[in-house]
């Protein structure tokens, strides 16, 4: 099986439904009422100079009916809705498809392709392909072509005051009506690719956003766990000796004397509690770096038992430095480097190397599999959220994954936050049968860090403690 798109982690959403969290709702109808004052100004000046100055033959009273129209269209809008209204998907397709009949309407009172503004019928076709969905955007475009059809063919002629027509040549009109059609297509999808690699990477860093806050959170309740745990200390030991005294002096008094000796217990069991918890918010709070082995070892271990062997190679390289470099262990690294190890376990066969070397520049760790790696068109795009609905029903990894990217988008920009250079390749041919493939065949993922941006700074300790003489 071929490695799909990079991975996503498990509690991330299908990409359908993050669009439409995110999107939904999104376009305010004072954004299309101000661009439509805007028409109705351009469209009311430019027909009363083409017939106060250039003598052109307008029925001013439907033209400036077909205007009026979306005066009322305005006025109506502002006097029912509130300011901050935001339009459905489907209110918003209704409103641009009101633009594009009215602007046909005008134009087939002037002329047709004949009007040279008739150019301006791309606009709302354009903002559809930036504010709506494919469906809708293929909709509004479809409509707008018919219109631009119809008026080709049917208009009202445009004649001067002195009855002289005011035509193109035939093929004019036809470059004319050929050059509208190709511009609400090209224009559409052109705007509907940026917008969608926009709603993408923003959809995408939210999701980072949210994962290293989960992390920070995390962090912040082993603090909070280390500070109670450390406060409820005293008060217990208090209530451990009072019981303790009591015990002894009521010791001719069994009933008594056992109760006193129940509250001891007690005592003892939340000291020890709370011993644990705090120990374990210590570890959170308080180790703030950690030896390399030790932070790729807390980085994998949620995937330790997924099926897959997961092989650590730490320092391998006899001619490196023996000691291993102590990092600091930020949530960044912790969950890139989890996230990482996660999509070589997704998709390897049986077994995942993760591997660290280590210079006096640099530190460097290469994740590995077995499986049968990233496809070869989509390598210079890694890292990148491709955003898009990619299930195998075949596939062997969680039925929850789907296949859009953010997994390794959310890994590789926590670990450039972090200093990191990332490095995605395939350890393999494609193209090499089962025999000639080695065992290491699959993705391989190297991160490489400059050593000073991550290596812990050391502290001395205190030095040896002297006699104060006073």
């Amino acid at each position: 099986m071929t490695q799909p798109a990079p991975g996503t982690p498990a509690h991330a959403p299908g990409p359908d439904r993050v669009g439409r969290i995110a999107h939904s709702d999104w376009v305010r109808l004072t954004t299309l009422v101000l661009l439509r004052w805007t028409a109705v100004f351009g469209q009311a000046a430019a027909l009363l100079v083409a017939w106060k100055y250039y003598s052109i033959d307008l029925d001013l009273a439907l033209c400036f009916a077909v205007v009026g129209s979306a005066v009322v269209v305005n006025l109506a809008s502002i006097s029912i809705y509130p300011r901050n209204k935001r339009l459905t998907e489907t209110e918003a397709a209704l409103t641009l498809l009101f633009d594009t009949s009215q602007l046909a309407l005008l134009l087939f009172l002037t002329g047709g392709l004949n009007n040279p503004f008739a150019l301006l019928i791309l606009a709302p076709a354009t903002i559809a392909a930036t504010a709506l969905q494919t469906r809708a955007t293929v909709f509004v475009g479809i409509v707008t072509i018919a219109l631009v059809t119809l008026i080709a063919f049917v208009h009202m002629p445009l004649r001067t005051t002195d009855g002289s027509p005011v035509v193109v040549p035939p093929i004019f009109g036809f470059g004319f009506w050929l050059a509208i059609v190709i511009g609400v297509v090209f224009l559409g999808l052109y705007a509907r690719r940026i917008a969608s690699e926009i709603h993408s990477m923003g959809d995408a860093l939210l999701a980072t956003q949210m994962a290293l806050s989960r992390e920070q959170k995390l962090t912040d309740l082993g603090g909070v766990v280390a500070a109670a745990a450390h406060e409820l200390g005293t008060p217990l030991a208090t209530i451990k000796l009072v019981s303790t005294e009591l015990a002894e002096e009521l010791a001719d008094m069994p009933e008594l004397r056992s109760d006193a000796e129940l509250i001891r217990q007690q005592a003892d069991r939340c000291r020890d509690i709370l011993r644990s918890m705090g120990r374990a918010g210590k570890d959170d709070l308080h180790l703030r770096s950690a030896p390399l082995s030790a932070v790729l070892r807390e980085a994998a271990e949620p995937h330790i038992d997924r099926g897959k062997t997961l092989v650590f190679g730490i320092g391998d390289d006899p001619q490196a430095d023996p000691h291993q470099p102590v990092i600091a262990r930020q949530p960044e690294i912790v969950h890139g480097l989890r996230n990482l190890i996660q999509n070589g376990v997704d998709f390897a066969r049986e077994r995942v190397w993760v591997d660290a070397s280590w210079t006096d520049q640099t530190v460097t760790v290469r994740i590995a599999d077995d499986g049968d790696g990233f496809p070869p068109h989509l390598i210079g795009r890694i890292g990148d959220p491709f955003m898009r609905h990619r299930r195998d029903e075949n596939r062997t990894q969680r039925p929850e994954y789907d296949g859009m990217g953010l997994g390794l988008f959310i890994a590789k920009t926590l670990l450039e936050r972090t200093g990191a250079r990332l490095n995605f390749a395939n350890g393999a041919d494609p193209f090499l049968s089962e025999d000639e493939r080695p065992a290491r065949s699959g993705a391989v993922i190297e991160v490489t860090w400059p050593r000073s941006r991550i290596e812990a700074v050391r502290s001395g300790g205190l030095g040896e403690n002297r006699r104060i003489d006073t």
